[in-house]
This record gives structure tokens, C-alpha cells and sequence, in this order.
């Protein structure tokens, strides 16, 4: 029989179907079938093996992640959370913003634009599918090695396909990190935020509930681009002996995908949806079952009215397709006529697919056979979920042990500044301007910060000048030497940035990147990073709103640091009271707030000279992490500062480098009594940030400092074309420039 239907399924117990060649284990298919009281069809295996992949259930980082929800902070501004397209919290003034970051790793690796491309437009319907306008996109990336051949082909691939997709959307690009290491050889990391804005009364969720109203399918095409891409590429390990694992990346559209944006938030507009979902990994087999089970009945969907791009399509591809820029909708009869003259004033192909039933299942048919009966929480929701087992790898300890306290330092004012320009000009904390120029940072002109600076910033209100800010870090290097710690230091420093940018952090999300979840080591990884993220946002009041896992990011036997990424979100009532990181004005007095200790394992500095991971990364003090974002957004609103800086990668030398270049303007630098000048210059502690006070608000700042117990102490002022540390040396802003800016063009052009 050429078709797989129900009946023949059910007639026919004992055919062989091909559950391992779709990722799944065989005790997932024996559940199956304990499911369906009967071997599934063609078209059922293909949906529960796309939805119950890694990428898409979450089956083994289920167990760790309900801590997010188990220990979340009060938190009055959030108003959606875990579980929907992405999270919303609210701005204030009647304003909601939702934001997510997610990843496009394995098809990144694959193919470098495309893969970069379709991360972009996948995260920005997420956001749509919420009832925002996205306003603005980030993209944290990890590569390889910088001067590895194969780095050469996938950077600029990935870069050109986040410039090509955005810029074509309309979107800036305002923020990011670019990082290299050797670790990420073969397995890029190319995580993708957007940020989107809605009135609080604007909120759409991804259910389909009203008997009798409409499945609309509108956007693109359904093409084979992508079967099983996202969600079966991101659920194993690379490996050259299974090429079955790497099917065809999805091809983007952004053209296709600007007008679906307009389409829908017309649709918005005029208040025509029930629900609405988004067509990303798994495809239909996504949509159809998330919205079936988050609703209040069941849905009946005539799969062979979905339109084609390719006519040769099976039912199962067709169910399993991941192309790109398509929406599903759920509309009432009265609203149809409605919905899909607005479709056509886009030119944005819209069909009835199907409808909401009365009953408890999915069904889907192809040519008036029934091809598809399932539960569809089943689908959707009631996936595995595997405890797996998790230990503390043995390596753990004589990694720990191997203090960076051990490495040589310089002992000379000639060897300082031989590092220094070493380490400023080092592919990590050199310049990203080259990259960065490819996107537009600007358009629609809402842009207020924007790379390199601390944060993004975009204003929300025109009449108010609210805005919102948002940052993304993460540290594979300190979250390899302690994953509790590394994840908290992820946190604490994107909540750090938003801080001296001069918005109050509300809200995280997160990507979490990390091996394969089988290898117990991995596993203990993921257990204590989740811990010390879910402990660190309670601590903090951030709540997470959602996010993604990464698993599998490994080739063979060999995995990335563990590479949790977070981003962190805040508001600012006035965005003229922003901080730049700029030293703009001559005589501004330079603080250093915070404690400076000897911590230099994972530092950029062991890294750069030394080419050492050992040790311990630096320690986190959570509670002064929060004193020092109130008392930067204090000092921000209030006029104290004119500059701020945090102090992360590289020190208090690479901020004061990036300050001074971005505003022109040298320093002339003490070293504090009690520290030495390598200290000084080099330590990565944490909770620490530099500031420029106007000489008119010193006592203002100081006072408010003391009063608050924050240490604050004047190490300089913002003087001369030179960046000179008083008794060691003095480098000129032409040297530290060419430093900075010469490496990622030499390089990649």
C-alpha cells in the first residue's frame, strides 16, 4: 500500500519502520506504539521523532531546568514566561517587551549563511508570534581558533548571513559578543536574540481553542529545505561516519519574511486571531501539535492543501519541512474573509488548512485519507525525559589545581606595556568593528547604544524616552574551570552591563551550549551551571523567561567549554540619562568601584600570554553585583557619571583601552596603595566597573558610594593622548589603536 493510513497501521502491527535512522531509541518507539495502542503510521513517526529530538523536548535537560521555575524570584514586571514562543515582561507606561535568545549551531557549521540566516529569521517569528513588533536583534557567537583555515570559512559566512537576513528585515543589530577558541573547532556556536515591543493588551499565545475556527497557513511555501534540520542536526554529535546526520539546512528568505511582519502585525492590528504560532524547528509537526495541545480541543488539519513548493513531497516531509518564513494562525469563520485579504494586499499566501474540533486529537489527513490520529500533548508536551546520569569529571581537580598563580609575570613598565598591547590586540579583546560594521546598527532610528558599547539600547517611547536595554555574555573558559561559578559570572556580567549602560535590569534569557548530554561529565556540566544560574537569578531578581538548550555541540569524542550565554534585559525611563563607555571629555575624574583581587584563572590575560586554562575563575559576590547596579543606575539618572565601564575580559587595561579609544581621550593612572601594577591592570575579579565623574559631582558620587558601602577609589583622570600608569609606562592612543583595531581585518579581509 503506497500510503501509510491509520487503518493500515493498525492492520498491520509488524512493518518495520525506521525509528532509529529518525533519531529515535527504541524504548521512545515502544512508547509510542503504548501510546497509540498500535505501530504508528509513516506520518506519526515522523512527528514524534522530530518533537521528541533534543532540540525540540528537551528530554534530558527537562529534570534541571524546573529550577528556573522552583526558584524564581518575585518578580512583578513579568507577565509571560517559561513555556511560550518567548517571554514578556513589563516596561511600564502601558509597554511590554519580550525577548529570547536561541541556537543555530550545527547548521551554522554546515552552512555558514544560511545556518546564520534562518537563526535570525527563526527567533525574530518567535517574537511575532507573541504580538510584538521586533525592534531590534543580538548575536553572541563562539568560533574556533582565529587563525584556523576553517574559521576563515565560517565567520565571514556567518556574519555575512546575520547582515544579509537583518539588515534586508530592517532591524539593528545592536549588540553581541564575538569570541574565539580552540574548542569550538568544528562546532561554532551562533546564538540569536530579538527583542520585540507590544502594548500589554497585545499579547497573542500559541493556542487553538473555539470549535469550528480556522487553521490558516500563511507565509512561504513548504519547500524540502531543512527536513528534520534544527531538530534532528541539533540532537546528535557531529560525526563524519553519519552523514544521515546533517540534512539540508533551511534557506531564508528575508524579503519574504519582512513582509510576512507587516502582514501580521496588520492582523494584529485588527484584533482577527485566536492564537498563532510559528513555523520553526519541526515545522508543521510543531505548530499543529503545540497549538492542538495548549488549546481547548482538538484540530483537524487536510495536509495536501498545504501549498508546495515542491509537488514530489510525502506527507511525512511535508510534516517534517523546516522552511522558513511560515506562520500558522487560528481565526474565527467571520474573521477568515478578513485575514486573507490582508494576506493578499502583502502578497503573502494564506490557506484554511484545517479547523479546531470538539475532540481530544490531532488529525491529519491527506487526500480524505486519515494519516494521523494522536493525542497531541503527546506530541507536543509528554515527551521523554531522561535522568541521565551526571559526575563530577576526574580531570576536575588537577584543572583546578593548575593555578594561573604560577605563570610568570612581567617585572618591568616595558614588559607591562609589552602585554598590554599584546592582550588588547589578541583576537578576543581586539576590535570587532570589522564584523560589526556589517550590520546595520541604526535603522529605524530607535537606536540609542549600540556595539561597543556596554549594551544595546533602543527607545520605545519617542514622546517618554523609555527605552530598554540588553546584554549578552558568557565565559566557556571560567564555566570549564567551575560551571557553578562560570554560569553566575555570565549573569552577573550581562546584568553588570545593562547596569552601566544606566538601565535597571528586570529579566533573563538564556541559551545554554553544552556536549552530549550521554557523557556523564557533560552532564554535570549542564546540572551545576543550571544550579548556579537558577541560584544567581533568585539572588539578583531576574526571573528567566525562557530560552533554548544547545546540547550535542561536540565533534566526536570532543566537546566545547561548557558555554552558557545569557541576556540579560532592563529598562530606563529617560534614555538621555544613558552611560556610554566613552572617556569624551578631558579632566573627568576616573573610579574604580568595587574590590580588585589576584584572580586570574580563565583570564584573559593567562589565555593571551600564556596560552594556560587552570585554576579557578573568579569569585562571585551576588549581593554586591546588585549594590553596584543600583548605584551605577543611580549615577547614571542622577548625572554623577559621564562614563562607565564594566570590568570583565582583560581587566581594568581593556576597559580603560576601549573607553579611551571610543572617546578619543587618554588616562593618567595610579596604582591604588595595597596593589601592585600587573594587579592593577590584568585581574578579572568581578562586581567591578570604571567610571568618569565629573570633578563638580565627586563629592556626590563618593558620598553616595560610602553611604552604600561600595568601595570607590580614584585611580586617575581622562587627560592627554596617551594611557600612562604613573611609574611603569605610558602607551599612546595611535599605539593602542593599531593594536586593537589591525587583527580581526588582518585576519579575515
Amino acid at each position: 500500500m503506497s500510503l501509510d493510513t491509520v487503518k493500515y497501521a493498525t492492520d498491520t502491527p509488524d512493518v518495520e519502520q525506521p525509528w532509529a535512522e529518525l533519531g529515535l531509541k527504541q524504548d521512545e518507539y515502544e512508547r509510542i506504539r503504548a501510546i497509540l495502542g498500535r505501530r504508528p503510521t509513516g506520518a506519526e513517526l515522523a512527528m514524534y521523532s522530530v518533537m521528541w529530538s533534543e532540540h525540540c523536548s528537551y528530554k534530558s535537560s527537562k529534570v534541571h531546568l524546573k529550577q528556573f521555575g522552583e526558584k524564581a524570584p518575585e518578580n512583578d514586571a513579568l507577565l509571560v514566561g517559561i513555556g511560550e514562543n518567548a517571554g514578556v515582561v513589563d516596561v511600564g507606561q502601558g509597554y511590554a517587551v519580550t525577548f529570547k535568545v536561541e541556537s543555530h549551531n550545527h547548521p551554522s557549521y554546515i552552512e555558514p549563511y544560511q545556518g546564520a540566516a534562518t537563526g535570525v529569521g527563526g527567533i525574530v517569528r518567535d517574537i511575532l508570534a507573541m504580538g510584538a513588533r521586533p525592534v531590534a536583534v543580538m548575536d553572541p557567537l563562539r568560533f574556533g581558533a582565529a587563525d584556523h583555515p576553517d574559521t576563515k570559512r565560517v565567520l565571514p559566512g556567518v556574519v555575512a548571513g546575520i547582515g544579509g537576513y537583518g539588515n534586508c528585515l530592517g532591524l539593528p543589530n545592536i549588540g553581541g559578543e564575538v569570541v574565539f577558541d580552540p574548542c569550538y573547532q568544528g562546532n561554532p556556536l551562533v546564538n540569536a536574540l530579538c527583542v520585540g515591543v507590544m502594548k500589554h493588551e497585545d499579547i497573542h499565545l500559541a493556542k487553538a481553542s473555539g470549535t469550528g475556527n480556522k487553521v490558516i497557513l500563511y507565509g512561504a511555501r513548504t519547500g524540502g529545505d531543512g527536513i528534520g534540520g534544527a531538530s534532528i542536526l541539533a540532537s546528535e554529535t557531529f560525526d563524519d561516519t553519519k552523514p544521515a546526520k546533517r540534512p539540508a539546512v533551511q534557506v531564508g528568505d528575508p524579503f519574504q519574511e519582512k513582509l510576512l511582519i507587516e502582514c501580521t502585525l496588520e492582523i494584529f492590528k485588527e484584533k482577527l486571531l485566536d492564537g498563532i504560532q510559528d513555523l520553526g524547528a519541526a515545522g508543521l509537526s510543531c505548530a499543529t501539535s503545540e497549538l492542538a495541545s495548549a488549546g481547548s480541543g482538538g484540530m483537524r488539519v487536510e495536509l495536501d492543501t498545504v501549498p508546495l513548493r515542491d509537488a514530489t513531497l510525502s506527507p511525512e516531509e511535508i510534516l517534517m519541512s523546516e522552511s522558513q518564513e511560515r506562520m500558522c494562525a487560528i481565526v474565527e469563520p467571520g474573521k477568515v474573509d478578513r485575514f486573507l485579504e490582508i494576506c493578499e494586499k502583502w502578497d503573502v499566501i494564506a490557506t484554511v488548512i484545517g479547523e479546531v474540533t470538539d475532540g481530544e486529537r490531532l488529525e491529519i489527513y491527506w487526500h480524505g485519507e486519515q494519516i494521523v490520529d494522536v493525542p497531541p500533548r503527546t506530541v507536543a508536551h509528554e515527551g521523554p525525559v531522561y535522568e541521565r546520569p551526571y559526575a563530577r569529571p576526574e580531570w576536575q581537580d588537577t584543572l583546578q589545581a593548575d593555578d594561573a598563580d604560577k605563570l610568570p609575570r612581567p617585572q618591568t613598565g616595558a614588559e607591562l606595556k609589552e602585554q598590554v598591547l599584546k592582550l588588547v590586540g589578541s583576537p578576543n579583546q581586539a576590535s570587532k568593528a570589522w564584523i560589526t560594521d556589517q550590520y546595520d546598527r541604526f535603522v529605524q532610528g530607535n537606536t540609542v547604544l549600540a556595539q561597543p558599547e556596554d549594551s544595546g539600547m533602543v527607545r520605545i517611547d519617542p514622546n517618554t524616552n523609555l527605552g530598554v536595554a540588553v546584554a549578552t555574555d558568557g565565559n566557556g573558559r571560567y564555566t570549564k574551570l567551575d560551571p557553578y561559578t562560570g554560569a553566575q559570572l555570565a549573569l552577573a556580567e550581562a546584568y553588570r552591563n545593562v547596569a552601566a549602560s544606566g538601565a535597571r535590569p528586570l529579566a533573563i534569557s538564556d541559551c545554554l551550549n553544552f556536549g552530549s548530554p550521554e557523557d556523564p561529565a557533560v552532564m554535570w556540566q549542564f546540572a551545576e551551571a543550571t544550579r548556579g544560574l537558577a541560584d544567581a537569578c533568585q539572588r539578583l531578581g531576574t526571573p528567566v523567561t525562557g530560552g533554548n538548550v544547545s546540547l550535542y555541540n561536540q565533534t566526536g569524542e570532543t566537546g566545547i567549554h561548557p558555554t552558557p550565554v545569557v541576556a540579560v534585559l532592563g529598562v530606563i525611563d529617560d534614555f538621555n540619562r544613558r552611560t556610554p563607555i566613552a572617556f569624551a571629555e578631558e579632566g573627568r575624574l576616573l573610579y574604580l568601584l568595587g574590590d580588585t583581587k589576584e584572580e586570574f584563572g580563565g583570564s584573559a590575560w593567562s589565555q593571551v600570554i600564556h596560552d594556560h586554562l587552570g585554576g579557578m575563575p573568579p569569585q562571585v559576590d551576588l549581593g554586591r553585583e546588585r549594590l553596584l547596579g543600583e548605584i551605577l543606575t543611580s549615577a547614571s539618572r542622577d548625572g554623577m557619571i559621564e562614563a562607565a565601564h564594566d570590568l570583565s575580559d582583560g581587566g581594568l587595561v581593556q576597559a580603560v583601552t576601549e573607553s579611551s579609544l571610543r572617546g578619543g581621550n587618554g588616562a593618567r593612572l595610579v596604582v591604588p596603595d595595597g596593589l601592585d601594577a600587573f594587579t592593577f591592570l590584568f585581574s578579572e575579579s568581578a562586581g567591578r566597573a570604571v567610571v568618569a565623574v565629573p570633578p563638580s559631582e565627586e563629592l556626590r558620587f563618593t558620598d553616595m558610594c560610602g553611604a552604600r558601602d561600595l568601595p570607590a577609589t580614584r585611580i586617575g583622570v581622562v587627560d592627554g593622548d596617551v594611557v600612562e600608569v604613573q611609574g611603569e609606562f605610558s602607551v599612546s592612543l595611535g599605539e593602542l589603536r593599531a593594536a586593537h583595531e589591525a587583527t580581526i581585518p588582518g585576519l579575515f579581509v
